[in-house]
């Protein structure tokens, strides 16, 4: 969806104005991302040899495919960010002490909590899904939060401040909620095997590359052409890309596990249960908690989906590489997707309800 006619505080002209503005292709945005889904589905089951031909392409556990089309999802949205404003970001206290307690302290723990009370006769695919809380979100969220008119340069912050504490925490927070926690609660223990270099490569492919790529873009486009033209003439042609990249990745991934899910339907509903669980906390509880405490908008909306979206490609890189490609672990980090991207797609559409709502109030 571009947001280039939704800028980040303009009033509001009501649903139809808005809908009015978007192109076809922005209109059935939903329409698009099912679409991929059942491409990549279909196609993963039925065409012999695609997932394992698609799983091949890869280097240290990272899948090239989605590495590509992840990089060009996140360039133009990154491009877009006015890097001359991240120092009003850095400065809010709120925003950033609320993002890490969420992200790393609340999140987590959510999830393991989900994990064990709605999964406890399924110890493969709960260890699965307390993977997926504790891998946060640093790619897809930058579009989400793009597409609700969220706050480009919070989310360009939060994102980066998340991706330090994936490298740092994630191993630690894996031994925590995997081993050390149940063992208190007298529960079965498990072990997770990752490195903290598995989880830099991560970090520097789907974040690293695409913001400095942005960066450069803005720096030397306004240099030589200037602002107005960087932002009315080049963005406009670049935008819709981070669209067709979205498309790109989700028909690679699920081409990738289409078999693995099709053939487990029952599996995949009883995974699907936490997670929906989880996804509706997180972004309403925070959505709820930025508007307490003041925040804005657009930096609510930041708040909330960068505490609700999970690093997939990570958490299933992480399943693979210690529990192996076929096992209940890895279906459930490759179920987290299957269910995330329709549902945060929803809660894009539930924002910018809210969004009217909001500038109604504060306009009268």
């Amino acid at each position: 969806m571009s947001t280039e006619n939704l800028t980040p505080g303009a009033p509001s002209q009501g649903e139809a104005g808005v809908v009015a503005k978007l192109s076809t292709l922005d209109r059935f945005l939903p329409v698009w991302i099912i679409a991929a889904m059942v491409v990549g589905l279909v196609g993963g089951r039925l065409i012999p040899g695609l997932g394992a031909a698609l799983g091949a392409v890869a280097v240290d556990g990272v899948s090239l495919p989605i590495a590509l089309g992840l990089l060009v999802m996140m360039y133009p949205v990154l491009a877009k960010v006015r890097y001359d404003r991240l120092d009003t970001v850095s400065g809010d206290k709120r925003l950033l002490v609320s993002s890490l307690v969420q992200n790393w302290v609340l999140g987590p723990a959510l999830m393991f909590a989900l994990a064990w009370l709605l999964l406890p006769d399924l110890p493969e695919y709960r260890t699965g899904l307390i993977i997926v809380g504790l891998a946060r979100c640093i790619a897809m969220v930058i579009i989400w939060n793009d597409l609700a008119c969220g706050d480009r340069e919070a989310a360009a912050v939060l994102v980066a401040v998340n991706s330090v504490f994936q490298v740092i925490a994630f191993a630690a927070l894996g031994w925590f909620y995997l081993d050390v926690l149940p063992g208190w609660l007298g529960l079965p223990q498990s072990d997770l095997n990752v490195s903290p270099w598995q989880i830099a490569v991560s970090v520097l492919i789907f974040l690293g590359v695409p913001l400095v790529a942005g960066f450069l873009t803005r720096r030397y486009g306004e240099k030589a052409k200037g602002r107005e033209w960087y932002e009315e003439k080049f963005l406009p042609v670049i935008g819709p890309f981070a669209l067709y990249g979205l498309l790109f990745t989700i028909v690679v991934l699920f081409a990738l596990q289409g078999d693995a899910i099709t053939s487990n339907p029952l599996d995949v509903a009883r995974i699907a249960v936490p997670l929906l669980v989880y996804f509706a906390i997180m972004w309403a509880g925070s959505y709820a908690f930025g508007k307490a405490i003041g925040l804005s908008y657009e930096r609510t909306t930041t708040l909330a989906f960068t505490a609700a979206g999970n690093n997939f490609e990570l958490a299933i890189a992480v399943a693979i590489a210690t529990f192996g490609v076929t096992s209940g672990q890895a279906l459930a980090g490759v179920v987290g997707p299957l269910i995330e991207v329709p549902v945060l797609v929803a809660l894009v559409y539930v924002s910018l309800a809210l969004r009217r709502r909001w500038t109604a109030r504060t306009t009268r």
